[in-house]
């Protein structure tokens, strides 16, 4: 039944080690969490010079 050729084609997947599997899934995650957060204030500071810049280019053709 454990035929060599057979475990060669079967998928990563299924050989791999479920623990190793969760903790790779759990250190993936916990590096998410920690960029994420600063990765959303890079985001919104980028919107807000984005609005800002915009907001001078209306402002200096108004007066001009």
């Amino acid at each position: 039944m454990n035929d060599p050729i057979q475990e060669q084609n079967m998928s990563f997947s299924n050989q791999a080690d479920p623990y190793a599997a969760k903790a790779n899934m759990e250190i993936k995650q916990q590096e998410l969490r920690e960029r994420g957060y600063s990765s959303l204030w890079r985001e919104i500071s980028n919107l807000l010079i984005l609005i800002a810049v915009i907001g001078g280019i209306i402002l200096i053709s108004r007066i001009f």
